[in-house]
């Protein structure tokens, strides 16, 4: 199958609600140093009993912002004691699962990462975590509102065997996923698999 053709350019805004407008703010604009860039000023908009609301945008480079929605009106929601203004998860949910949803924003030096890393711990907010992953470093904390945010560094460019290497870890994935009891290992046999199946087209290819 041939794959659609790419035209995207990126993310133009991620968008979440929160409950606590001015600690938005200071986290976003005063600590982190995000211009404010938009605003709407939403009244009577949406369906009927849709409250008022504000949506707001913080420049985060390259074209990209980050936006939060603020409803006039609404409190947060009960439910569990951990997790974000939007989602509120149990104690037996676990705690790598909630991390896992979370915002990473591209810095282009580490220069770049540590001076955001100084500028979070003499705030209300310091670093939680500062990780080298496979091909990224990266800094984490979480926003007033709960959400995990990170900052990230490429150590080294990621080379065109590693995209092809996610393309057959993802064409193994979703076989195996959709099987019952998929696990790590049937995950590595199926990759294991097709590397055998292709390797003769790659040859010829010149891969």
């Amino acid at each position: 199958m041939t794959a659609p053709d790419h035209r995207v350019r990126g993310v133009d805004h991620i968008a979440y609600p929160t409950f606590d407008p001015a600690a938005t703010v200071k986290f976003y604009r005063d600590v982190l140093g995000f211009p404010v860039v938009h605003s709407i000023c939403a009244a009577g908009w949406g369906p009927e009993k849709h409250p008022d609301f504000i949506h707001f945008f913080f420049d985060i480079g390259n074209g990209d912002r980050l936006a939060f929605f603020y409803y006039f009106g609404l409190e947060p929601f009960e439910g569990g004691p951990r997790g974000d203004a939007y989602s509120r998860f149990g104690e037996d949910v676990p705690t790598f699962f909630i991390r896992s949803r979370h915002l990473a924003i591209h810095v282009d030096s580490q220069e770049d990462l540590l001076e955001y890393r100084r500028r979070l711990d003499g705030s209300d907010w310091p670093v939680e975590m500062q990780i080298q992953h496979e091909t990224i470093e990266s800094v984490y904390t979480h926003d007033p509102n709960g959400y995990m945010i990170e900052l990230t560094r490429a150590l080294r460019p990621v080379t065109p065997q590693e995209d092809l290497d996610a393309e057959l870890t993802i064409e193994a994935l979703i076989e195996v996923a959709s099987q019952p009891d998929p696990s790590m290992a049937a995950l590595l046999t199926r990759k294991a698999e097709l590397i055998v199946e292709r390797a003769a087209s790659w040859e010829r290819s010149g891969v």
